[in-house]
């Protein structure tokens, strides 16, 4: 996988780790998808989320996926030809975009780490790009089952 990083910093180590871990996880082709990680401040999640989810507040994180794969299940290159990035000959799966105060807040909310909000957050973004939600309680308990084993499989605990 190759991930691009915006404002992430020190983070990116634990990011990729997650991703890595996350793909090998789910049986994704990592080595034939890239995608973005970027860290925003609240003014700018704002924004993203006013004018792409017609939601004025600040939140934690946006998804913006460029597949759609309802099913959540292992994608398959050929069904997805035409959307391979020219440049890189790889599978671009989308951005995730991080508020970085909103992480340290719910950090300190939650009683855990900023490393293991960050895990999550990247995580959960991941996630949505790969078809998971969590609109419907069903879809909800399969998204956060499987965000918990990735986060076990880790090592990463509140």
């Amino acid at each position: 996988m190759k991930i691009y990083f915006t404002n992430i910093g020190a983070k990116r180590f634990l990011a990729k780790k997650v991703v890595e871990t996350a793909l090998k996880h789910l049986g994704q082709p990592s080595k034939h998808l890239e995608m973005s990680v970027s860290v925003v401040d609240e003014q700018q999640i704002a924004q993203l989320n006013k004018e792409f989810r017609n939601i004025d507040s600040v939140t934690d994180v946006l998804s913006f996926p460029t597949l759609d794969n309802p099913c959540q299940g292992v994608l398959n290159l050929q069904d997805f030809a035409s959307d391979v990035n020219p440049d890189t000959g790889l599978l671009n799966v989308g951005d995730v975009v991080i508020c970085l105060e909103r992480a340290k807040q719910q950090a300190t909310d939650y009683g855990h780490s900023l490393t293991r909000e960050m895990a999550f957050l990247v995580l959960h973004g991941l996630l949505h790009l790969l078809g998971y939600d969590h609109v419907q309680k069903d879809d909800e308990q399969k998204m956060f089952a499987v965000q918990d084993e990735i986060l076990k499989k880790l090592k990463i605990t509140r």
